[in-house]
């Protein structure tokens, strides 16, 4: 008897998926569609190794099969998954194959169940790798780096029998405010999109129909807005206008799909009244219908379970997210009632196929009928881990800088004080998302600096003040170790770090009362009302600078922290955001000059959250500023500084003018032709030290059009090295995706009118050349 066609590895996907429907029943489509459990919970550890649970076991036979399973190799605080209870490296992929065993050999029709993991910055499970957070990588504006970085990650995640890799990717900062701000690329559409489009690569391998062996799928995280939520709560609503969504919070998305991501993740807010995982508007009309996207949309989670309110109930819940575009739940009540909403009528069962075949497609283009098993073998080992901190030395931001202080290599053997909350700790320069960590990895910032200093140096310690609140019984210590070194390197910020006594939703998202008696100030579910460092920080900023001694401010951060006024109290303000586990020994190599600095801030750093929103590419009204203080970012989009000095030539156009372009493609892009334009820049380094500079090109539109101009946008960046005295030309094209806004008339266009396309190194500092973009000829 011959093999179906759905077994035939030689088939097109969508020929095994029509083959396969069919042979379905209605249960067990319903559970292709389900990812109901917990993945730690599938699994016990015994003194004889890890065993599969009656509940697992249960599960996969109430639907003859299973869609998926979340976070089989998770490990953290929510979890309660640790070192001594969870799956190491050494049994990840042991425990992955029995999983998928058991799927296959004991139902009907044996098909493999996706396992699904978070991979925000590295694997988060036991001995995973991990990365700088996402604002550190956008801090690079090095998408190669990042592409690269991505890869491996998916290799290792491949490697321990996982498939599906959730990353967020597709938020943009609009509020720091937001406790969720470290997992955004930065504030900006375009540098978000030219991330996301590394990561899908970097995730899934070359464009194509399958996914490699050594490669996974990618679940963009969230689809969309999310970052824009009213008042920086997680997971509110948001105010958006279409312009606005499209401009703004759908640009990396759409590079996402165009790039080919496996699926995307709708979001917890809601958009006009609509929550994303019911929003028809969103998930099939712009998604499916405008954008083309063939790949799965997985709730986030709970998310359908939050729609009963609307619904009425949890069946009506699950067929009012099905019809909108959702294809696959995540551990919710709502969706394993599917078939019941469809013998109710309140959903056609050819929905309900159209949700399965996205599934089963996926399990197909990653050939787990034809290898259900784990065959890749782990990266070489310490690949990831230099490129970790490699990413982690290029994401380091000189904000400041007096010119004399950094490196400190070139000062003479003395003593250095490290001092702060931040200095000694390598989980606070983790970020969120993270599982528990081995004793001994990693690198703090004061050890960093131990190891970096040169021969003869001392190096002393203080942490001066807790990471929250206002205690100040550790100042003078802190004072004293300042006062009697040549230098003060002052290590603030916050923390992610999640402590086992930390209380979490149902969602994983951490429960922080006011007054914040756990220790963390940024993840999800730890917005912040006030932006300013905490009192006690605030406070030994003031005392070690009164000791007149040189201060090097470090700031470990996952959101841009509004910074009190630092004119005379510090010779210098690095930014390193969390830069990972190996972070300490980056940042000490741009202290002590064995790196340069090359970091550009991906977000507008605000003066106060009184200020706010910030970020560089509002609409351009004119405002003059408030009456107490200026409306302007302390530092801008864009903003960093090297050791050297750089000067900028005026850009040059190629030509003066171009016809105005037709509306957009079928896909959200920008139709027509542009004729051929160039925008070029001499770059020079005049100082004495080499320099990694990021040139960037911005564009305004200062007349014409159907909306109100942004003040400037983000549409192309360049990075090049310069050694002293060295000059180069850097060229950017000039097309239709520069200069296309989105119109009242629902599409991207090229509207006539004129434009200002400035280069710069940084939204601030730009000059910039005149464009006239006329009128297409009628005929």
């Amino acid at each position: 008897m011959s093999e179906p066609l759905f077994r035939d590895p030689a088939a097109p996907v969508a020929d095994r998926v029509g083959d396969l429907l069919p042979r379905m029943t209605l249960t067990e489509k319903v559970g292709q569609v389900n990812q109901r459990m917990y993945g730690w919970d599938a699994y016990e550890r015994t003194p004889s190794g890890h065993r599969l649970t009656d509940a697992f076991r249960t599960e996969v036979a109430r639907f003859d099969g299973m869609g998926a399973l979340y976070g089989l190799q998770r490990a953290d605080p929510w979890s309660g998954v640790t070192a001594e209870t969870g799956i190491g490296a050494g049994d990840g992929a042991r425990v992955a194959d029995a999983v998928q065993r058991h799927v296959v050999e004991n139902t009907r029709l044996g098909i493999p169940v996706l396992l699904v993991e978070e991979m925000p910055h590295g694997l988060q499970a036991l001995d995973g790798t991990l990365l700088p957070v996402n604002l550190a990588v956008g801090a690079t504006w090095d998408p190669e780096l990042y592409e690269e970085a991505a890869a491996l990650a998916a290799s290792e995640l491949r490697s321990r029998g996982g498939h599906v890799a959730l990353v967020s990717a597709l938020d943009l900062v609009r509020d720091p405010r937001w406790g969720r701000a470290e997992e955004c690329f930065g504030e900006d559409p375009y540098l978000a999109a030219r991330f996301t489009e590394a990561l899908v690569r970097g995730v899934q391998g070359p464009a194509g129909e399958r996914i490699g062996p050594d490669r996974a799928a990618v679940v963009l995280k969230h689809f969309a807005g999310q970052g824009a939520t009213v008042g920086g709560r997680n997971s509110a609503a948001t105010e958006l206008g279409a312009r606005e969504l499209h401009e703004i919070h759908l640009v990396a998305a759409l590079a996402g799909v165009r790039a080919g991501a496996a699926g995307v993740m709708a979001a917890y807010n809601e958009f006009d009244g609509v929550p994303c995982a019911a929003s028809r508007r969103l998930l099939t009309e712009v998604l499916r219908e405008r954008w083309g996207f063939g790949g799965l949309v997985m709730a986030d989670g709970l998310a359908i379970d939050r729609l009963v309110r609307m619904a009425g109930d949890p069946v009506a819940a699950g067929a009012m997210a099905l019809r909108a575009g959702t294809d696959l739940s995540l551990w919710d009540d709502c969706y394993p009632r599917l078939a019941e909403a469809v013998r109710r009528g309140l959903v056609d069962e050819s929905q309900l196929d159209r949700a399965v075949g996205r599934v089963l497609a996926l399990k197909f283009r990653l050939g787990l009928f034809e290898r259900p098993y784990t065959t890749v073998p782990p990266p070489a080992p310490g690949r990831l881990e230099r490129l970790s901190e490699h990413i982690a030395r290029e994401s380091v931001t000189l904000l400041e800088h007096d010119g004399a202080t950094l490196p400190l290599a070139g000062r003479r053997a003395g003593t250095v004080a490290v001092i702060g909350p931040n200095a000694d700790s390598v989980p606070q320069q983790i970020g969120d998302y993270t599982a528990p960590q081995r004793p001994g990895t990693g690198s703090s910032v004061l050890a960093g600096v131990r190891a970096a200093a040169p021969e003869g140096t001392t190096v002393t310690y203080a942490p001066g003040c807790g990471l929250v609140g206002g205690d100040r019984s550790g100042l003078p210590a802190a004072a004293a170790l300042a006062a009697a070194a040549d230098v003060a390197v002052l290590v603030l910020g916050g923390s992610s770090a999640r402590e086992p006594d930390t209380r979490f939703d149902a969602n994983g998202a951490a429960v922080v009362a006011a007054g914040n008696p756990v220790g963390m100030t940024c993840g999800e579910g730890v917005d912040l009302a006030e932006l300013g460092l905490p009192e006690g920080q605030s406070a030994l900023v003031d005392t070690v600078a009164a000791t007149g001694t040189p201060v090097v401010v470090v700031l470990v951060q996952g959101r841009p922290h509004a910074l009190p006024d630092l004119t005379g109290k510090a010779a210098a303000v690095l930014s390193a955001w969390y830069p990972g586990p190996w972070g300490g020994r980056a940042v000490a190599d741009v202290l002590f000059g064995a790196a340069e600095p090359q970091g550009r801030l991906p977000v507008s750093v605000p003066r106060s959250a009184a200020q706010l929103p910030v970020f560089y590419n509002g609409k351009d009204h004119g405002y003059r500023g408030y009456v107490d203080q200026p409306a302007t970012a302390l530092y801008p989009f864009g903003h960093g500084l090297s050791l050297t000095t750089v000067v900028y030539g005026a850009p040059r156009l190629s030509r003066p003018s171009v016809a105005a372009d037709g509306p957009d493609g079928p896909d959200g892009s920008a139709g027509g032709a542009v004729p051929p334009l160039s925008c070029t820049v001499r770059v020079t380094n005049t100082g004495g030290r080499p320099v990694r500079e990021t040139v960037q090109l911005y564009v305004r539109r200062v007349s014409g059009g159907t909306s109100w101009p942004r003040v400037r946008e983000l549409r192309g960046f360049a990075r090049i090295g310069l050694a002293p005295g060295e000059s180069a030309e850097v060229a950017f094209l000039v097309g239709a995706g520069t200069l296309a806004s989105f119109t009242h008339a629902g599409a991207w266009a090229v509207e006539p009118g004129e434009f200002a396309i400035g280069t710069g190194p940084s939204s601030d500092r730009t000059d910039a050349a005149r464009l006239v973009v006329t009128a297409p000829d009628p005929r």
